[in-house]
């Protein structure tokens, strides 16, 4: 009924499970654009990113949707009032329908994207809040219980969080690099890859673009020590997703099937008997190829 009423109104809603919207202990930073309503969510490894990352994608969206784009909390402009303690995807779920209650307070429902740590908030959002939502495209969450090992994926994680905490950001990326490189084929992403998280912005990039790298590389901490274990360890609702599978659309990408985010989707999508799209790109194809990727989303929301 959702997808017939949104088509009806021509006001289909993206709403992003990157991000967090009013409560005590927050102060929300959003942006909205475009004629009807909405938004959309963050990339991984980790990329734990302010709303000016999707820019490029938005625009693409803002036709047909009001794309809108915030920070999560404990994020760049989104601050605690307080220290930041590990988050919980069910929490951020909380947000995201706050969120939704306050762009549709006619109780229609939203569209609802989110690649990578976002995607496991949107899957959160779904098991707790089925009736708030036409569609969630969930792209890539790395959900570790959903391996055919998930000490493995635990291990990993833990590896990537202890490097951070040992040697700070760069050996932490380097960590994820080197574990998140498939068995056969492809080598790893080289350590220079992981130093640019140790880089200033490039003299190419414009105001926006340097001052959202800014945001970005100063979440990294919060994102390693609060956000990446407790994430990747969420175990879904499959009882509840099961029931919603028609509303739902797992996401993989082209260049990164044989990934752990990718490998973990795929086996999502069979246990709770969703759907399945292919997007251009490996993991971060959100910003490796930003107008392919909106297209690839724009098909996927808007199919029947």
């Amino acid at each position: 009924m959702g997808q017939l009423a949104l088509r009806v109104r021509r006001l289909p809603q993206l709403i992003p499970p990157d991000s967090t919207t009013t409560c005590r202990t927050v102060s929300p930073r959003c942006r909205c654009g475009g004629t009807g309503r909405g938004g959309h969510g963050n990339p991984w490894p980790p990329r734990p990113s302010p709303a000016g990352i999707y820019d490029a994608i938005a625009a693409d969206l803002a036709d047909r949707w009001t794309v809108a784009t915030f920070d999560p909390r404990g994020y760049s402009r989104s601050a605690l009032a307080g220290p930041v303690t590990d988050q919980s995807p069910a929490t951020h779920a909380d947000d995201i329908v706050r969120l939704i209650e306050s762009l549709s307070p006619d109780g229609a429902p939203a569209a609802l994207f989110g690649s990578s740590s976002s995607a496991v908030v949107a899957l959160a959002t779904l098991a707790r809040y089925p009736g708030r939502l036409s569609r969630v495209v969930a792209h890539e969450p790395p959900v570790v219980a959903l391996l055919p090992d998930p000490e493995a994926g635990r291990a990993l994680f833990a590896a990537v969080r202890e490097a951070f905490r040992r040697d700070g950001v760069v050996a932490a990326m380097a960590t994820m690099a080197a574990g998140l490189a498939p068995e056969e084929g492809e080598a790893a992403p080289g350590p220079e890859r992981a130093a640019e998280w140790g880089e200033a912005p490039t003299p190419e990039q414009t105001a926006d673009q340097a001052a959202t790298f800014r945001r970005m590389h100063a979440n990294l901490p919060v994102f390693l020590e609060h956000v990446l274990c407790p994430f990747s360890g969420y175990v879904p609702d499959l009882v509840a997703l099961k029931a919603s599978a028609a509303h739902l659309v797992v996401g993989v990408g082209r260049d990164s099937r044989a990934l752990l985010p990718a490998v973990a989707a795929e086996g999502l999508a069979r246990r709770v008997g969703a759907g399945v799209a292919e997007f251009p790109g490996g993991h971060i194809g959100l910003t490796e190829h930003p107008r392919a990727f909106a297209a690839r989303l724009r098909d996927v929301l808007a199919a029947p």
